[in-house]
């Protein structure tokens, strides 16, 4: 394969794609700092009031958003793990393509470190570690962490992006 072709496009900067990887590692180390601070700090099944809305606790998720597949025997860890590293793939390759629009490589900055974050933890653990539990008015939201509001910040980041450039 011809070497040209593996080169950035023309206009691209390989310094602002390593500031965008440098950014998405400082939030991945983020995500695995604050896991580690609740595992050691929280037992778990524990559930610590912060707020009337808002509790602080550990939670161990092997399945996907919402606990989705959590109790599928195993399996459900290959199969998640392979699609985060087909995502953190397909986001590195659109972020080398598109390292000058900031909105969009921020976007893809926060699903990296996410979809790696949780990765992480499937690969290393057999589960996602949550903590972040919030609950009104007899509504209750799945825990969450770090990393899962690195991918719905990315997410909609990317979709406002694409609002803004249509």
């Amino acid at each position: 394969m011809n070497a040209s072709k593996l080169a950035a496009p023309r206009g691209r900067s390989p310094g602002r794609f390593v500031l965008w990887l440098v950014i998405a590692a400082f939030l991945l180390a983020l995500d695995q700092f604050t896991k580690s601070a609740v595992i050691d700090a929280i037992a778990y099944g524990a559930f610590i009031p912060v707020t009337p809305f808002f509790n602080l606790c550990h939670v161990r998720n092997t399945g996907a958003a919402f606990s989705f597949l959590g109790e599928a025997g195993g399996w459900q860890l290959i199969f998640f793990a392979g699609i985060a590293l087909v995502v953190v793939c397909a986001c590195v390759f659109f972020l080398w393509r598109n390292v000058r629009r900031p909105l969009f490589a921020l976007s893809m900055a926060l699903v990296i470190s996410g979809a790696l974050g949780n990765l992480w933890d499937r690969v290393m653990l057999g589960y996602v570690t949550d903590f972040l539990d919030f609950h009104a008015f007899g509504w209750h939201w799945p825990a969450f962490n770090v990393a899962d509001i690195c991918i719905c910040v990315g997410a909609a980041l990317l979709v406002l992006d694409e609002f803004r450039r249509s």
